[in-house]
């Protein structure tokens, strides 16, 4: 598999990885600038040369892959001679190695829930973003192909759902983490979306347009006919936006939202726990005893 196809692959999968790629050689080694590997929490794929340097860089970036923050692009240095005794033993090519490694975080996913005047113009500020889109609507009109032509050019993945009748039974299907902005034409479908959507614990944000009024009115029969308990209304965050950006226009909403859906996203990734006081994530358990299994046995394939 190239290391583009395993990119694509770690995307659809929704799982982070990190590029590792040879970016400076001086004297012997093994591969040559611009050789890449791709590093999952369980798999790579690719190579850049196998041995130590090899090895140390997939440790280094299951490192990263368990960061709680957003971890950003580093390099690393090897001296390949037998005088330089590494973790994974000694490679002695003769050369120096520089090697980047780039971190490939989850991509962001949002849902759009009406794709009316203001949810189309939020699409088009979206979709210029890297994340995947989702627009949902009950109108098949507001997802014609001539319609979202102008989103051809999008850097967004772009998902059309339509949903003649019950638009929450979307909100199981989406991927985990994704933030949901509901703004439909009908009252009633926002209502049944703000239930749905409580419902499910693996949502991101929940952002519902309109008034303090519309509010009120959710709020009690989400209470009384919905069973919520009025803490568990704190999820959902109305109205959205960002107060000091004003107008009615569509296009002066969708910024607004925009602005407040991006700042949160950013927010998010942002470390919230002391890394020594915070649980390890299951996801970082293997890698950790992969590499120190790894560090026991003698590094393969050095040149």
């Amino acid at each position: 598999m190239t290391w583009v196809a395993a990119v694509a692959r770690l995307r659809d999968r929704r799982e982070p990885g990190v590029l590792v790629t040879v970016a400076t050689v001086r004297g012997h080694a093994p591969r040559r600038p611009g050789a890449k590997l791709v590093v999952g929490a369980a798999q790579t794929w690719g190579s850049i040369g196998g041995g130590n340097v090899e090895a140390a860089a997939v440790d280094r970036a299951r490192e990263l892959l368990c960061r709680t923050d957003d971890p950003e692009p580093e390099l690393m240095e090897f001296a390949l001679n037998d005088k330089v005794l590494n973790r994974h033993g000694v490679q002695c090519c003769g050369g120096e190695v520089t090697i980047l490694l780039e971190p490939l975080p989850v991509t962001p996913a949002v849902a759009i829930f009406g794709v009316g005047h203001v949810g189309m113009e939020l699409a088009r500020i979206l979709a210029r973003h890297d994340l995947d889109l989702h627009l949902i609507d009950t109108r098949p009109e507001m997802l014609d192909p001539e319609r979202l032509g102008v989103l051809s050019d999008a850097v967004a993945r772009v998902h059309a759902h339509h949903t003649p009748l019950l638009p929450e039974e979307v909100l199981a299907q989406l991927p985990p983490g994704t933030h949901v902005l509901i703004m439909t034409h009908d009252h009633a479908e926002d209502a049944a979306l703000c239930d749905a959507a409580l419902r499910l614990d693996q949502l991101g944000s929940i952002g519902l347009i309109g008034s303090s009024a519309k509010w009120a009115r959710f709020r009690h029969r989400l209470i009384t006919e919905g069973k919520h308990a009025p803490e568990a209304l704190a999820r959902i965050k109305t109205p959205i936006g960002l107060p000091e950006i004003t107008g009615k226009e569509p296009a002066i909403i969708a910024v607004s939202v925009a602005a407040d859906l991006l700042r949160g996203m950013s927010d998010a990734v942002r470390p919230t726990a002391d890394p020594v006081l915070a649980p390890p994530s299951p996801r970082c358990s293997a890698p950790a005893a992969q590499s120190a299994a790894a560090m026991a046995r003698p590094a393969a394939a050095n040149h």
